[in-house]
């Protein structure tokens, strides 16, 4: 808790979530916001209903999004051996815990990620990658569930950190899925992870009562204002 990753809230993380293989990686199983596309389904969420539309059914794919100075471009297959070395950063690990991927396995999990949906069929995945003028800083991920409630996370790259990066994606990302007819988004952040909370907080988030794994639930409605 005390690397600088954690004290600039560059990193948040979903929750042993739906797309990726463990709460560790860093692409769409990191809160930054979140991990786990493993399968592990969350058992916390309640009762979910088939038939309410969500952002995901009006086109799976990640759109591409921008922040003052982010462009969050979807990520493609050819991203993972740009981001492998950067991803391979134990210090990213140290909050989140587990081991980095070999390059091979990036990739691997990047072409099982672009599959757009969870091997279940219920769960839409979505990731992008942030650049700055062409250069990787850092990633988002969004699983969106079959009631539309979107579950977000983030990670910004060891150089990157401290600039600010983590809060304009994070605003650009849960402004575009509220837009996009998502009823809610929420992140998991550690209690004590008080930069990362004040990252969710930018984005319009708040603290709820329901805690997951160790981790609180912050939770922004279609409604509510930033």
């Amino acid at each position: 808790m005390e690397r600088q990753e954690d004290q600039a809230g560059d990193e948040a993380r979903l929750h042993p979530h739906t797309q990726g293989p463990r709460e560790a990686d860093q692409l769409h199983d990191q809160a930054g916001a979140g991990r786990g596309r493993d399968g592990d389904r969350r058992q916390d969420e309640g009762a979910q209903d088939p038939a309410v539309a969500r952002p995901g059914d009006r086109g799976e794919r990640a759109p591409a999004l921008a922040g003052a100075r982010l462009a969050l471009d979807p990520l493609r297959v050819d991203d993972a051996a740009e981001l492998a070395p950067l991803l391979a950063d134990p210090a990213l690990h140290a909050f989140t815990g587990g081991e980095p991927d070999t390059p091979a396995q990036l990739r691997a999990r990047v072409e099982r990620e672009l599959g757009a949906r969870s091997p279940d069929g219920r769960d839409v995945w979505r990731n992008w990658v942030l650049r700055d003028g062409g250069t990787p800083v850092g990633t988002v991920q969004a699983t969106i569930r079959p009631d539309g409630i979107a579950q977000v996370a983030w990670v910004v790259f060891t150089p990157y950190q401290g600039r600010g990066y983590a809060r304009e994606a994070a605003v650009a990302l849960v402004d575009a899925l509220l837009a996009e007819g998502a009823p809610a988004v929420i992140a998991h952040i550690h209690p004590d992870h008080a930069a990362s909370a004040a990252v969710a907080r930018a984005a319009g988030l708040r603290p709820t009562e329901e805690l997951h794994a160790g981790e609180r639930r912050w939770r922004r409605d279609r409604d509510a204002k930033r």
